[in-house]
């Protein structure tokens, strides 16, 4: 028996889409974990819904209420999944994250899957020490991925102000602008810098477009990358068989 399952997307399209696909990879490695076959009839339902959202970085460095604040259509969206069956969802944003406690407040009869607690929990079972963290300035603004860490047991090495700037072009102008050869450059330039001053540290890809310009580059295959979606995406799919 599986469990129906929703997924909050829309910040953007592309990596609410992407997380569609990590999710049915998790629902296919839960099937073989259970030596069940994969087949088509065996996935849980599970609904994505994308949504139009304002940035939730801008929303962050703002006090005022308004259009602009991202938790309204947020909290409708999460009524569509909840009205739809949905036990358990996913976001797929790590800065939307910042209004977890308000959504899950809402909808207490929803679990509302936390992204960086869910990554942290999994890098500190795996024995990691330290890590190091590439986000939106609104992540590293309201310490997201920094206190779930901590709890965990665990420390964080930030960018520098200059690195920042560039992993905030990579998204916006890279990913979001669909110019990927500029969101490779960003990235692993940053990833890279990283590498170099932490050593071999763990690097937490904290946005959701960071896989997406830079999993795969030649140029960053001996760093050890942590994608949250991906972490998310099997929690979300323990869930749905739970």
């Amino acid at each position: 028996m599986t469990h129906t399952v929703g997924i909050l997307g829309g910040m953007g399209p592309a990596a609410g889409a992407d997380f569609v696909r990590l999710f049915v990879q998790a629902c296919a490695q839960q099937m073989r974990a259970r030596g069940e076959p994969v087949r088509d009839q065996s996935f849980p339902e599970h609904w994505l819904a994308q949504v139009p959202v304002p940035d939730r970085t801008d929303a962050l460095a703002s006090t005022e209420q308004g259009a602009h604040q991202p938790l309204e259509p947020m909290l409708q969206a999460l009524g569509r999944l909840a009205a739809l069956g949905s036990r358990a969802v996913a976001i797929a944003c790590n800065t939307a994250h910042a209004w977890h406690g308000s959504l899950q407040a809402r909808f207490p009869q929803v679990e509302l899957l936390h992204m960086a607690r869910e990554t942290a929990r999994q890098l500190a079972e795996q024995g990691a020490r330290d890590v190091a963290l590439m986000a939106t300035e609104g992540t590293y603004r309201v310490r997201l991925y920094e206190q779930a860490l901590a709890e965990a047991g665990l420390g964080c090495h930030i960018p520098s102000v200059d690195e920042r700037r560039i992993i905030t072009r990579g998204i916006f102008e890279g990913v979001k602008a669909g110019n990927m050869p500029l969101a490779a450059q960003c990235f692993s330039d940053v990833a890279l810098r990283l590498a170099e001053r932490h050593g071999p540290v763990t690097i937490i890809m904290g946005c959701t477009e960071v896989p997406l310009g830079l999993q795969g580059l030649p140029a960053v295959a001996g760093l050890d990358l942590v994608d949250p979606a991906q972490v998310l995406a099997a929690a979300l799919a323990r869930r749905a068989y739970g």
